[in-house]
């Protein structure tokens, strides 16, 4: 059992100043807001947000803060969508150093670019134009990416999976430090690089590029990516989910720790890039989508590169209200979109010191809307005709064996869908507007504040044999509904719903009947935003986030997990252990 150690706050801040500077630790609330508040939810108080910038500043960060007995969230672009990267309100028995790595950039490119070396700053657009010339790809090339998101915190929430072949964010080639059991500081190099012995030798020749070939060991026995996930979304007729964030078998170490460890770089696969061609797919009977989604996992020599699901409300809403993120992106490309988030957060704070919250957003929207529409004529024109929506994007090998198949399936008798062979700009931007539509409802919501109360997301994976994946809700649940948005990763059955909350609905009490009716379905989630807080961690992934951190330093209380030093029960909080679990488990 750690000691507590004592140290006042003026201390720590001294040596935090110490080791990064004063204007890396920042304690004001406006200079923190943006830090300390989610994406999408989430926000409470820090003692300081500290930003070092080099690995060696994150080291001596690290050993201030667990020296003083305080809590240490790590957090990187601040993007994810269950506030798993900030405070979650003020009920936790320590205080709080937030520390942000979006300074320490850095990809490093080994084995002769089949493999890359991630730093905690480096961003997936930046992996991306890392690989670009060399005819690679990395594990998610358009998604999380769009908004700026960091390659470690997808590994940290074993994220993504748009990519039918890639599967979830995976890697057991780490550098991480954690706290052991008596409170003291570990680091551990499971990279297979040879970088020395000490952490300050390792961490400086990592930061440095200072290492050969030869230095790095090929034959770990370890993985960089998830090699299985293609065959496991081909197995359409196992009575299980293909992936989801508490599988015990993608959980090792760094990969899903979900910030109960220090992370420092990361070694992770890349891909070739192949060409390709996205056929756009509608039906108003959901079973075509299932015909075209079993047939294509299961007759092609190799499975789609991508399969995306849009419900028309969810087009309709992305089209309103993620029009900014589309021409942002399409103009400007994904390195810009963190810079314009952080300048929306600063002017957000602005606004609201002055009583005017959700008066950019207001701005926003209205300059949006005079301006026209962004999508491709046949795209709106599927709209209009049909309900339900699938992108695919094949691999060129495969074009002809797909064209044949939806010739066939969507015979001219057939009326109740269809299909078209976009071009490289139809096929471009179809796939920007699924993934624009993520943050629309979050727009909806500062826009409707007057008729909004929240919203609900869940994130979901379905059975890989279940027909039934279009959702029916109970007529009391309508009824507290302004809009329902359904879009996913069709192939996986991995589904993204969020609900737009009537004003004086508990989104709550809203949140658990949805779990129950899952559950029935006998539905897996988080499927791939992890547990963040909003939801329960069950007992595998409680239990491996205790294996990691046995003394509860790191982003205590997440998946509603016990807030207190040492896994206690916090008196200030409402965390506890899940439901089948025990500190015995």
């Amino acid at each position: 059992m750690s000691v507590v150690p004592q140290i006042s706050r003026e201390a720590l801040l001294a040596q935090l100043r110490d080791a990064v500077g004063a204007a890396h630790v920042l304690t004001d609330d406006q200079a923190t807001r943006r830090f300390r508040k989610g994406h999408r939810t989430g926000e409470g108080p820090v003692l300081a947000v500290v930003r070092p910038g080099t690995l060696l500043e994150q080291w001596k960060v690290l050993q201030a803060a667990v020296a003083a007995g305080r809590i240490v969230i790590m957090q990187a672009a601040n993007t994810g969508l269950t506030g798993g990267s900030t405070p979650d309100g003020a009920n936790y028995d320590r205080e709080i150093v937030l520390v942000n790595t979006l300074r320490i950039t850095g990809v490093q490119v080994i084995a002769g670019g089949e493999q890359v070396v991630c730093l905690p700053g480096a961003t997936l657009d930046k992996l991306e134009q890392t690989l670009a010339p060399l005819g690679r790809e990395p594990h998610s090339v358009i998604g999380s990416s769009c908004i700026g998101a960091s390659v470690l915190g997808g590994i940290c929430n074993n994220s993504g999976g748009a990519l039918v072949r890639r599967g979830p964010a995976y890697t057991e080639l780490a550098l991480y430090a954690r706290v052991k059991d008596d409170g003291t500081l570990e680091l551990v190099n499971h990279l297979g690089i040879a970088l020395g012995n000490t952490p300050e030798e390792i961490l400086t020749r990592l930061q440095n590029g200072d290492y050969v070939e030869a230095d790095v060991e090929r034959d770990t026995g370890r993985a960089a990516s998830d090699a299985r996930y293609a065959q496991d979304v081909r197995a359409v007729d196992a009575d299980t989910p293909a992936r989801f964030n508490a599988d015990p078998s993608r959980l090792f170490e760094a990969s899903g720790s979900a910030g109960k460890v220090c992370l420092f770089a990361v070694r992770l696969d890349t891909f070739p890039k192949e060409p390709s061609t996205v056929f756009y797919i509608g039906s108003n009977t959901p079973d075509d989508l299932t015909a075209v989604r079993r047939h294509l996992l299961t007759a092609l020599p190799r499975p789609p590169i991508a399969g995306e699901y849009i419900h028309r409300t969810a087009f309709d809403i992305g089209e309103k209200y993620g029009k900014d993120t589309f021409l942002l992106i399409d103009r400007f490309g994904t390195a810009r979109v963190p810079a314009a988030f952080a300048l929306k957060s600063r002017c957000d704070g602005f606004f609201e010191r002055l009583g005017m919250r959700g008066f950019v957003d207001h701005a926003i929207q209205a300059v949006t809307r005079l301006l026209p529409s962004h999508l491709p004529r046949r795209v709106r024109q599927w709209r209009d005709l049909y309900e339900h929506h699938l992108l695919v994007r094949v691999s060129n090998d495969q074009v002809e064996a797909t064209r044949a198949f939806l010739a066939e399936h969507f015979a001219p008798a057939h009326t109740a869908g269809g299909w078209f062979e976009c071009d490289a700009e139809e096929g471009r931007k179809a796939f920007l507007h699924r993934f624009a539509i993520a943050g629309a409802a979050i727009r909806y919501r500062e826009v409707h504040r007057s008729e909004v109360e929240d919203i609900v997301a869940l994130d979901i994976a379905l059975r890989r044999n279940d027909r039934e994946w279009v959702e029916q809700l109970p007529q009391d649940v309508e009824r507290d509904v302004v809009h329902k948005l359904y879009y996913g990763h069709f192939f996986c059955h991995v589904f993204h719903q969020d609900y737009i909350v009537k004003k004086g609905v508990d989104p709550l009490a809203m949140e658990h009947r949805m779990w129950e009716l899952l559950d029935a379905r006998r539905a897996e989630y988080p499927a791939e935003h992890n547990v963040g807080h909003l939801y329960v961690a069950k007992p595998a992934l409680a239990g491996f986030y205790q294996s990691l951190d046995p003394t509860n330093t790191f982003n205590p209380g997440i998946g509603h997990t016990p807030r207190g030093r040492n896994w206690q029960e916090c008196n200030h909080a409402s965390g506890g252990w899940p439901k089948g679990y025990s500190e015995n488990a």
